[in-house]
C-alpha cells in the first residue's frame, strides 16, 4: 500500500485545527470520473480516477445519513455569493467528468435510490449516437443523455477533444469552449451553463484565465468548475469554482474530512510547485536554448 501522506497530515493534524476555526460559507463540490473496478494499482492513490461501485455506495450513503441534500453548481454560486448563507446547512454537488457509460450502469441507480442529483461533463467528441470510446472506455450516448436529463441529471460541458486548452490558439479554445456548449444544447434542446476545465488547471497563467473567463462569458456559460483543490467558497472564482477529487483509496474517514474542510490545506503546496516550476521554465528557457523546458526533466527538475 502507498503511503500517503496527504491522509496522514489531512486526519491527523488538519482535522484537529479545523475544529477549531469557524466555518464560512462554503460547498463542496465531489468529482468522480469513472466508476468501475478499474485497475489502478500502478498510480499513486492521489491521482487515481476510478471509483470502485462499492466505494461509490459507500460514500453516497454517508452522505445521505450525514444530512447533506445535492444542489447544482448555479446553487453553489448562489450560496458563496450571498454572504447571509447558513454555512451548517449540507449542501453538496456531484459532478462526473468525461461522461462514461459506467455512470448508466453503476452510479445513477445509487443516486437516484438516495434521492441525489448530479452533473455530467461530456466532452461531445466522444458521444455519439452509439458508444464511442475514449481512454478505453465506453462513453454515454445521446439517447442516454436525453434519458437521464429526464431523471434531473444536468449536463455540461468538457471541450469537445479533451485538450489542455492552455496549449491552443484562442481560436481553437474558442470552437472547442463554444462547439461543445451547442452540441449538447442541440442533442437535448436545454441550455448549458456549466463547464468543467479538462487536465491540471493553470492557475498560475493568470493572462490565459483571463482570456478563458471572457470566452466562457461570451459563449453563454453562467459557471465552471476545474481541478482546483478545495471546497468552493466567498473567494472561489464562479467560473473554476475548486472541487475535492475522489475515488476508491478515499476510506470514509478521509472522505469525512474533505467534506468538512481538512484537506483544503493540499491547495498551497500544490501552488507552491506549480510557480516554482512556471519561474524554472522560464528561467531555463531564457538561459539557455540547451536549458528548454523539454530538458527539465535531464536535470533532475
Amino acid at each position: 500500500m502507498a503511503l500517503r501522506l496527504d491522509r496522514i497530515a489531512t486526519l491527523y493534524v488538519m482535522s484537529p485545527l479545523k475544529r477549531c476555526l469557524s466555518n464560512r460559507a462554503s460547498v463542496p463540490i465531489l468529482m468522480y470520473h469513472s466508476i468501475s473496478e478499474q485497475d489502478e494499482s500502478g498510480v499513486h492513490p492521489y491521482y487515481r480516477t476510478a471509483t470502485s461501485p462499492k466505494a461509490f455506495a459507500s460514500q453516497m450513503q454517508y452522505l445521505r445519513s450525514s444530512g447533506y441534500s445535492t444542489v447544482s453548481l448555479a446553487e453553489v454560486v448562489k450560496t458563496i455569493c450571498d454572504e447571509s448563507t447558513d454555512s451548517k446547512q449540507k449542501k453538496i454537488a456531484i459532478t462526473f467528468d468525461d461522461g462514461y457509460a459506467d455512470f448508466y450502469r453503476e452510479a445513477f441507480p445509487i443516486l437516484s435510490r438516495l434521492g441525489f442529483t448530479a452533473t455530467i461533463f461530456l466532452a461531445t467528441g466522444f458521444v455519439g449516437n452509439s458508444p464511442l470510446r475514449f481512454k478505453e472506455k465506453d462513453c454515454l450516448t445521446w439517447g442516454e443523455v436525453r434519458e437521464f436529463q429526464k431523471h434531473g441529471v444536468v449536463f455540461g460541458s468538457h471541450t469537445v477533444t479533451h485538450p489542455q486548452l492552455c496549449e491552443l490558439g484562442l481560436d481553437l479554445v474558442k470552437q472547442e469552449i463554444v462547439n461543445s456548449k451547442q452540441a449538447i444544447e442541440q442533442q437535448t434542446s436545454v441550455a448549458v451553463e456549466s463547464f468543467a476545465y479538462p487536465y491540471a488547471f493553470p492557475q498560475t497563467n493568470a493572462s490565459f484565465i483571463r482570456s478563458l473567463r471572457e470566452t466562457l462569458v461570451e459563449a453563454g456559460y453562467k459557471n465552471g468548475v476545474c481541478t482546483l483543490l478545495g471546497r468552493a467558497n466567498q473567494g472561489s472564482n464562479p467560473f473554476f469554482m475548486e472541487r475535492l477529487p475522489v475515488n476508491s483509496s478515499d476510506d470514509l474517514r478521509l472522505f469525512q474530512a474533505k467534506l468538512e474542510g481538512a484537506y483544503d490545506w493540499v491547495a498551497g503546496p500544490q501552488l507552491a510547485v506549480k510557480t516554482a516550476k512556471r519561474y524554472l521554465s522560464r528561467f531555463w528557457s531564457s538561459d539557455s536554448p540547451q536549458a528548454s523546458p523539454n530538458n527539465l526533466s535531464q536535470r533532475g527538475i
